[in-house]
Formats: structure tokens, sequence, C-alpha cells
């Protein structure tokens, strides 16, 4: 399937000008290090989050709140059904739709992406509100908003990393920094939950943690470069002058 993927014209741009790196795994952890650090802090807050809405919850819920594992996981599917449309809503990168658009595209992908933070982090103390109710359609509700804002940031995070490497060294820059991001947010995630948990035997900790992540996010975020407007701005110049 992938020899048959179109290369991006800033790729091929790097091929015609035979700008492309013989190990770039290499050269990105020499040129780029710190922008692999920013794209594994910019997932922060949704890769721990996401552990603690989709895992978490389910020993949350059963064993502090008493409720239902089935009625839990039926709950996920349904925002899992909700997922099939407000991941590509917030971030399939396409303009070829002028009727409808998409919003990463319509306001830009940092933008999108801080928006989701921004929810995320928001959302922190209200989700377990609603989940401590445990009543069953509060408790839908917190499940289904949690995952749509976590699409807020999941849509367009795929792009937003990518553009944040050069184009000779982009796959193994992002490759680098999302996985990064599993073993410093993703894996530890619930244990961390569980232990603030155990130690507090409330959630007001966990939602503090979450809002933590977000705000390292946000920071993580600003500081991320554009390399990709970058490259376009140069080369549309270089057309207009060449």
């Amino acid at each position: 399937m992938r020899p048959r993927v179109l290369e991006s014209p800033e790729f091929e741009r790097a091929k015609t000008q035979r700008a492309v790196v013989r190990a770039p795994a290499l050269e990105v952890i020499r040129s780029q290090w710190h922008d692999i650090l920013l794209a594994a802090f910019v997932r922060l807050s949704e890769q721990a989050p996401f552990y603690l809405f989709v895992t978490f919850v389910l020993t949350y819920a059963t064993q502090q709140l008493q409720l239902a594992r089935g009625d839990l996981l039926n709950y996920m599917m349904v925002a899992a059904a909700v997922g099939l449309i407000s991941v590509p809503l917030f971030g399939y990168l396409s303009d070829r739709v002028p009727l409808f658009g998409y919003l990463s595209d319509r306001i830009g992908r940092r933008l999108m992406y801080g928006i989701g933070i921004v929810c995320v982090g928001l959302f922190a103390f209200p989700y377990y509100a609603l989940l401590n109710t445990k009543i069953d359609g509060l408790v839908l509700v917190a499940i289904v908003l949690s995952l749509i804002f976590h699409d807020m940031e999941y849509g367009p995070q795929a792009a937003l990393i990518a553009e944040t490497f050069g184009t000779n060294v982009r796959y193994s820059g992002a490759g680098m920094g999302y996985q990064l991001a599993s073993v410093i947010a993703g894996g530890p995630a619930p244990l961390i939950a569980a232990a603030i948990l155990e130690k507090t035997g409330s959630s007001a900790g966990i939602a503090w943690y979450i809002i933590g992540c977000c705000v390292i996010s946000l920071t993580a975020l600003w500081l991320m470069p554009d390399r990709v407007s970058v490259e376009r701005r140069l080369a549309t110049a270089a057309g207009v002058h060449g």
C-alpha cells in the first residue's frame, strides 16, 4: 500500500534537490532532539487523559462508584460510534469540500489542537462530577464528551506533529515524538490515577493531574515550530523569483 501513496510536494522537492538524508533517525536526533521532546509533550493532554477516559474509568466507576461494567462498556461503544464522525470532522486534511469543509483546515491545526487542549482541561472536574452522580444519562454524557474533546486533539495531531520536522527527517522525527509520548504519558497515566485515588480517595487529584498535562501540552504547542508554513513560503518565493 505504501508505494501507492503519493509523496507530499515538499518531499518531492527535497528529492529533486537531493536533500534527502541517508540516516534520518540519527539526523533528527542530532538536529531536532528538542522538537522530538516537544512532540511528545504536546501529546500529554491527549494521550494521558485518553487512557483515563477509556481504561481507568472502568476501574473507577465499577470499584469506586459501584456502577455496572456492562453499562459502561455500552457507553464506550456509543462514544466510539460518535468518534467515527468527530475524528474526521476535527482532523481530515482536505480542502476539497467547499460546502462544508473540515475544521482543522478551516481554522488551522495548531488552533484546533489548542482548543482541544483547553476543552480537555476545562472538562476535567465536570467529567468526574458527572460520573460521581451515578446517573446513567449523565455518566453517558461524561464518557461521550470526554472522547469528543479528546478527538479535537487526535484528529489534527498527525499532521501537527509531522509539520514540526523538516521534510527530509519528518517520518523519523514524528515517529519518535509520537511513541515517546506513549512511554511518558499513555502507559503511566492509569497507574498514576490509581495511586492518586488510593492516596486521596477522591477524583479531585486525578482532575488536577489532567489539568497539569494540559498545561504542559499547551506550553509545548506554543513552542512548536511551524516548519511547513516556512517551507511553503520559501517555495512560493522561489517560484515567483524563478
